[in-house]
C-alpha cells in the first residue's frame, strides 16, 4: 500500500487521484474521504471512488492493477462478515451511483440493471409489471442486487425459487487488470463452452467486481397467504413441515421457525406481541399461489391436520396485508432485538434438518450463565440455522469457549460454516471447516490466475497462508 499513500498524500489527495483516474464526459468520479463504520467492522479508508459505469470502474482497476493498489468493492455494506469493509487502507470502489434499470422483459420476466440497484427499489419495479424479486431479505432497503450475487444471498424466498445461482441469467464484471468481461445474457438457456458467470456467484468481490446483472424475475402471486403457529417441540416442527410441504406442495413459499427465546427479546426489545399461546418453538408459514380460493381451501386443510394431530398447538392466519407483515415482523426483527441484547456472537449455518437444533441445546448446556441467551431461527425450508449468543459485552473466554467448538461440531455433521452470509474478513480462516484441502488449493489457483496481484478484497474470504 506504499503506492497508495504517495498518491494520496499531500495537501489535496482527491486532485491528485482525479489527476491520474481522469474524469467522465458528464461529471467527475465522486471521491470522498471518509471513516467507515458498519457494526462491529470499524475500518478507515482514504479514498472512496463511486463510478456510474462499468468503463469508470475498468479505468479505476487498471490503475489500481498497474500500481499495486488495494481495492475494496462495497455495494450497500449490509453484509454480516465484514466482506464489504477495508481491512487496512484499501481504495473503496463503491457501486452506489451505478443504479440504473437498463431493461425489463414484460414476456420473459428477465431483468437487467447495474449492480448498485437497492433490492427494494427493484422489487417495487418489477412487482409494479406483474413480477416479483426471486430473493428477499431483511436488509433489501439497503443491499445492492451486485452485492447480493456476490456473496449468493440466500433470504426468504430460498424455498420457492431456490439459489441465486439458478435464477441469475448473466453478469458483467470487471476484472482485476480493468478487463470488462461481458457475460450478461438473458438467456435462460446457453449450454456453450464453461457458465463462466457460476466463478463470480459467492466469490464476494475476490475475483471480480460485478457491475451488472440480468436476472430472472417468477410471476407476481396473486394470493398470498400467511400463518403463524406454536408448536410443543423441535420434533413436533419437523413433522409440521413434512406435512406442509405435502399437503400444500406447489404453492408453499416460506417455512421459517424460531425458539421461544427469539419470541421473548423480540417482546422485550421491540414490543412485539406474540400472536398464539406461549409455545417452546414458533414456525411462520407462506403460501403463494394464483387461485385464492384454491389456496385456501389446501391451506385449510393442513391447519385442520396439524392441530388435530397435536403437531401445533395454537395458530393463527393473517386475513389481510397488514396483518401479513405484522406476523413477518416477528421473524424478521430478530436480528434487531438481539443488538439490543447486548454483544451477540452470530453464527450462519447450514445442518441436516434432523440435528438442526441439537446445537443450540448443546451450547445452552455449555455454556450456562456465562451467556444471557442462547437463541436459534432461520430457514427450515433449506437448513438454515441462525445461532446467536448474546452477552453483556465482548468476552475473549466466552469466544474462546464458542470457537473451534461450534465449528467442529458442524464438521461432525457435515454441515457449512456459513449457509448464506459468506466468509469476508470475520470467517475467512474457517473455509477449511467445510472444504478439503483439494479444494481450498484449487480456490487459491483460481484467485491467482485472475487476480494475481492480489488487490481485489484482499484479506477476505479465501484463508490466510501460513
Amino acid at each position: 500500500m506504499d503506492g497508495f499513500r504517495n498518491i494520496t498524500s499531500g495537501t489535496c489527495p482527491e486532485n491528485r487521484f482525479r489527476a491520474q483516474l481522469g474524469t467522465t464526459d458528464h461529471h467527475p468520479l465522486a471521491l470522498h474521504l471518509l471513516q467507515l463504520e458498519t457494526g462491529r467492522f470499524c475500518r478507515s479508508s482514504k479514498v472512496l471512488l463511486r463510478p456510474r459505469t462499468s468503463q469508470e470502474v475498468a479505468h479505476i482497476l487498471r490503475y489500481c492493477h498497474e500500481r499495486n493498489l488495494a481495492v475494496s468493492p462495497q455495494g450497500g455494506n449490509t453484509g454480516m462478515v465484514g466482506g464489504s469493509t477495508p481491512v487496512f487502507d484499501e481504495i473503496i470502489v463503491s457501486t452506489a451511483l451505478m443504479n440504473q434499470i437498463v431493461s425489463f422483459h414484460n414476456v420473459s420476466g428477465v431483468l437487467v440493471c447495474q449492480a448498485g440497484c437497492v433490492l427494494e427499489e427493484l422489487s417495487r419495479y418489477v412487482e409494479e409489471r406483474g413480477f416479483v424479486m426471486p430473493l428477499d431479505l431483511g436488509a433489501k432497503g439497503s443491499c445492492h442486487i451486485g452485492g447480493n450475487v456476490a456473496t449468493n444471498a440466500g433470504g426468504l424466498r430460498f424455498l420457492r425459487y431456490g439459489s441465486l445461482r439458478g435464477t441469475v441469467l448473466g453478469l458483467e464484471v470487471v476484472l482485476a487488470d480493468g478487463t470488462i468481461l461481458n457475460c450478461l445474457t438473458s438467456l435462460r438457456k446457453d449450454n456453450t463452452g464453461y457458465d463462466l458467470k457460476q466463478l463470480f456467484i459467492g466469490s464476494e468481490g475476490t475475483l471480480g467486481v460485478i457491475t451488472a446483472v440480468s436476472i430472472l424475475c417468477p410471476p407476481k402471486p396473486s394470493a398470498v397467504n400467511v400463518a403463524f403457529l406454536g408448536c410443543p417441540g423441535f420434533a413436533e416442527v419437523l413433522q409440521t413441515f413434512c406435512t406442509c410441504r405435502g399437503m400444500l406442495g406447489e404453492i408453499l413459499s416460506a417455512f421459517e421457525f424460531m425458539d421461544a427465546e427469539c419470541m421473548k427479546l423480540v417482546g422485550r426489545h421491540l414490543r412485539l406481541a406474540c400472536p398464539v399461546q406461549e409455545s417452546p418453538f414458533y414456525v411462520l408459514i407462506e403460501t403463494s399461489g394464483s387461485r385464492a380460493g384454491h389456496d385456501a381451501e389446501k391451506l385449510s386443510g393442513f391447519l385442520e391436520q396439524v392441530l388435530g394431530s397435536g403437531l401445533v398447538t395454537d395458530g393463527t392466519l393473517a386475513a389481510d396485508q397488514r396483518r401479513a407483515k405484522m406476523l413477518w415482523a416477528l421473524r424478521e426483527r430478530i436480528t434487531e432485538a438481539l443488538s439490543r441484547d447486548g454483544y451477540v456472537y452470530k453464527y450462519d449455518l447450514s445442518l441436516p434438518l434432523d440435528r438442526l437444533y441439537d446445537l443450540v441445546s448443546d451450547l445452552r448446556a455449555r455454556l450456562g450463565l456465562h451467556a444471557k441467551h442462547v437463541v436459534g431461527y432461520g430457514h427450515l425450508g433449506d437448513g438454515n440455522l441462525h445461532l446467536n449468543v448474546t452477552a453483556e459485552a465482548f468476552s475473549p473466554s466466552l469466544l474462546g469457549t464458542l470457537e473451534p467448538y461450534v465449528y467442529e461440531w458442524v464438521t461432525r455433521q457435515r454441515g457449512s460454516v456459513s449457509a448464506e452470509h459468506g466468509l469476508g474478513f470475520k470467517k475467512k480462516d474457517v473455509l477449511g471447516y467445510s472444504k478439503p484441502p483439494e479444494a481450498l488449493q484449487l480456490m487459491q489457483q483460481l484467485k491467482a490466475l485472475l487476480d494475481p496481484k492480489g488487490i481485489l478484497n484482499p484479506y477476505k474470504t479465501l484463508p490466510t497462508r501460513t
